[in-house]
């Protein structure tokens, strides 16, 4: 048995791995998701939210011999974390997730891809604190090859992504960087392109990486298929 925490990526909430954990849980696994700060059921205040208040969460709720999780904006938050408590931590997985790239803030990262699909449905709040995506693009975006019930209920929850944690470069630490990753990149994504995801885990080791044939949203996608891939990262 492992236990896993995961986490979402910008705008969503703990929300989005509903269909996920029950198949995590019929394996055995020891699953929780939770809502990062100003996300979901979190109250905190937009102008609070801070990449340290994610990864503080975050190494708040890690057991031990925790499988971290992040999707997608996830990816920055699981690393900050994994430099607080990397002793907590088993193994870094980045789901169509952004990794950290020393020195890069994740807005700078997400500008080293060919593609930028997201940037047209980006609302931006004028004081620049935080963002929005269009409703009548998110579907699109995020989840089209998911059922209408789920694609229409997501939408709905979507919330304002702070820009703050967004724009702090990161710097990596021995002990964070020592830690198993692994990457579950999606071949249909139109978010986060997939020629990105590749490019993001040049250079690793061909058994720490998985592919899966559906958009940015694999948790509503396939989330048994999504489930099974985890089970056999946490299982080696």
């Amino acid at each position: 048995m492992a236990e896993f925490l995961l986490v979402h990526g910008s705008c969503h909430g703990a929300w989005c791995w509903k269909r996920v954990i029950p198949f995590l849980e019929s394996n055995g696994h020891k699953v929780q998701a939770i809502d990062l700060p100003g996300h979901g059921n979190d109250q905190t205040p937009v102008q609070k939210v801070t990449l340290d208040a994610y990864a503080e969460a975050i190494a708040q709720a890690c057991g031990q011999n925790t499988q971290l999780v992040g999707h997608s904006m996830g990816g920055y938050a699981i690393a900050a974390a994994a430099r607080l408590v990397p002793e907590k931590i088993a193994k870094l997985i980045y789901l169509c997730a952004y990794v950290p790239r020393e020195g890069l803030s994740l807005a700078q990262m997400r500008m080293q891809a060919p593609r930028q699909p997201l940037l047209p449905a980006i609302r931006m709040r004028a004081d620049g604190i935080s963002f929005t995506v269009d409703a009548e693009m998110a579907k699109d975006l995020f989840y089209h090859d998911c059922s209408v019930e789920d694609a229409r209920d997501a939408v709905s929850r979507l919330c304002p992504q702070a820009t703050a944690p967004t724009n702090v470069p990161f710097v990596s630490t021995p002990q964070q960087t020592a830690l198993p990753r692994h990457y579950i990149r999606c071949r249909d994504d139109r978010t986060i392109p997939p020629e990105f995801q590749i490019k993001m885990t040049d250079g690793w080791d061909k058994n720490s990486i998985q592919d899966m044939s559906c958009g940015h949203s694999p948790f509503f996608a396939d989330p048994e298929g999504l489930a099974k891939r985890l089970d056999q990262v946490a299982t080696g």
